[in-house]
């Protein structure tokens, strides 16, 4: 994961100007996380939670939320830009951590192990917890050039399969494709099985 932290940490001032509000945000994708998190009764994860603007949003919602990310400089920024909410560096494969619900917002496309990632997630879920996860979508499962490091994108029945391998249950899916440069994603919702 070290190459990951050091892509976004060359990348993160940048990363932070073009993604790191509300405004980047598809409106569909917030009310996708809104629908699964809204009720959540504990606190949320956001794993990989990048400049915190989720995080915060969660916050603004009423949820008690912990935004958690390799990156220092997304650390940095997140505690100064959203003082009243929560964040620690590190990576959610060394987390010890219990929560409600978690929010893996695109964080886990550049993990060639999403399985043991999935069940590290699934290990940090209460009874009835659920995550929100987004990828990028593909007919194969390959990696490929990511403007910040390498990714990998999935089908999305290989997805559902994999969470349900690592004891969740998908409950809610939407396919997406971004009209900038028409690359597909999923927006999936899962419980504790």
């Amino acid at each position: 994961m070290d190459h990951v932290r050091d892509a976004y940490s060359r990348w993160s001032q940048r990363y932070v100007e073009m993604l790191g509000t509300l405004d980047s945000v598809d409106p569909a994708d917030l009310a996708f996380i809104d629908r699964h998190l809204d009720d959540v009764g504990g606190r949320v994860l956001d794993l990989g939670c990048g400049p915190g603007h989720l995080s915060g949003y969660l916050h603004s919602r009423g949820r008690a939320v912990t935004g958690v990310d390799l990156v220092p400089e997304f650390v940095a920024h997140a505690r100064a830009t959203y003082p009243d909410v929560e964040f620690e560096a590190g990576s959610l494969l060394e987390l010890e951590a219990e929560a409600s619900g978690v929010l893996a917002w695109f964080s886990l496309i550049h993990l060639d192990d999403l399985d043991t990632a999935l069940a590290r997630i699934r290990g940090m879920l209460t009874p009835g917890g659920v995550v929100v996860a987004g990828f990028f979508t593909g007919s194969v499962h390959e990696t490929f050039e990511h403007r910040v490091v390498t990714a990998h994108r999935y089908p999305v029945d290989e997805l559902v399969d994999r969470f349900t391998t690592a004891g969740l249950t998908v409950v809610d899916r939407e396919d997406r494709v971004q009209e900038s440069n028409a690359r597909p994603y999923v927006a999936l919702a899962a419980r504790v099985s």
